[in-house]
């Protein structure tokens, strides 16, 4: 399997997904647009400090923005996600190929169960 390079915009998309509370708006935004208001009230940040997560989720375009009047609505745009899912999938087929390796090794006549427990004299050193 050959090296890929993280692109710039595959980079900004993690970077906007390393904050907990960008994630939060994210799984909000998953029912349905919202208006910023809305989505301002559901987090006990400052309205300025929820404008600046938007504009990030904005900026890795995981967002979309229109204005219905005076209002501005944002909803998902999962699209940039496919590139998150592409290199996630690297590592399932690592870890799936590791999990198949330790189930034939358990399952394998050469594995032996370790004793039991120890008790509490077994682990003093004398």
């Amino acid at each position: 399997m050959g090296h890929r390079s993280v692109t710039h915009s595959t980079a900004t998309v993690f970077a906007a997904l390393s904050d907990p509370t960008r994630r939060a708006v994210l799984d909000m935004l998953r029912s349905g647009s919202q208006p910023a208001g809305r989505i301002a009230e559901a987090f006990p940040v400052s309205r300025p400090a929820i404008s600046k997560h938007l504009r990030l989720l904005r900026r890795a375009r995981l967002v979309q923005e229109r204005r219905d009047g005076r209002r501005r609505v944002y909803q998902l745009n999962p699209g940039p996600l496919k590139a998150v899912d592409a290199w996630l999938s690297q590592y399932r087929v690592f870890w799936q190929m590791n999990l198949a390796s330790l189930k034939a090794f358990v399952e394998s006549d050469g594995w032996r169960e370790p004793p039991g427990p120890r008790t509490h004299k077994q682990r003093q050193i004398r």
